[in-house]
């Protein structure tokens, strides 16, 4: 049979907590960046539909305070977005800047743009 070894003459005692404090930051640190990975990826889902979303209600209505409005329908004001709304011949084109988000979209850097277009509707005479 083999002998129990006592607390005081095992050299691994405690050997697991040293390396669960070791390991905490490492994957503290990986869940933010995997946190900030889903943010960035969301404002860019964010932004490509409002300017799709706007270029259509410009398209539709030909006003641009209803193209502003239609692209800030689905995005928080937390999200400091700016968009601007242009008639281009037969097209109605819109482009929409959002900040880059940093752990939280009231924190940011950069700008993410997105463009969108729809054809005029015009009703027949």
């Amino acid at each position: 049979m083999a002998a129990r070894r006592s607390a005081r003459t095992d050299p691994d005692r405690g050997q697991v907590a040293v390396e669960f404090v070791g390991m905490v930051p490492l994957i503290l640190l990986l869940v933010a960046a995997v946190w900030e990975c889903v943010l960035i990826g969301y404002a860019f889902s964010l932004v490509g539909n409002a300017a799709d979303e706007a270029a259509r209600a410009g398209a539709v209505k030909g006003d641009r305070s209803e193209c502003a409005a239609a692209a800030g329908e689905h995005i928080g004001s937390a999200w400091s977005m700016e968009v601007d709304c242009e008639p281009d011949g037969d097209i109605y084109r819109t482009t929409v800047k959002l900040k880059i988000p940093v752990f939280h979209p009231a924190l940011n850097f950069g700008t993410i743009t997105g463009t969108g277009g729809a054809a005029t509707e015009k009703e027949a005479n």
